[in-house]
């Protein structure tokens, strides 16, 4: 394995993570449509980054334990469609929980190829 491949293998769960995080921020903005007090739009704005607090904490776990964030990715991807399947378009499903069953796998295959990836940073 070379040293960019091992490099690409550590940091792109951890950089898709931050992207996905992101992109779920997007979505608490809504919170503030129709809001007519400062109070009322805190709260709204707190409960609806949630889910990116979650992200951020997985992340943190993930980053020290790769084995726990392969795990708790793909549950995470897979509890999205069990507890939503049928309410939205397929592309939905794609949407939100692709990335988290991709983040899964690749913190998967970190973990397998961990002594290897550790021997990147040493070189």
């Amino acid at each position: 394995m070379t040293k960019s491949t091992k490099r690409l293998l550590f940091w792109t769960p951890r950089l898709l993570c931050i992207l996905f995080a992101a992109f779920i921020t997007l979505f608490a903005l809504d919170a503030l449509e129709g809001v007519h007090s400062f109070w009322d739009g805190t709260v709204a704005l707190a409960m609806h980054l949630l889910p990116t607090g979650v992200m951020l904490l997985l992340l943190g776990i993930a980053w020290r334990w790769e084995w726990v964030g392969a795990v708790l990715f793909t549950a995470l991807g897979g509890l999205y469609v069990a507890c939503f399947w049928g309410r939205f378009h397929w592309s939905t499903y794609a949407l939100i929980a692709g990335p988290l069953l991709v983040m899964g796998t690749l913190f998967l295959v970190g973990w397998l190829y961990h002594a290897r990836l550790r021997g990147a940073e040493s070189e």
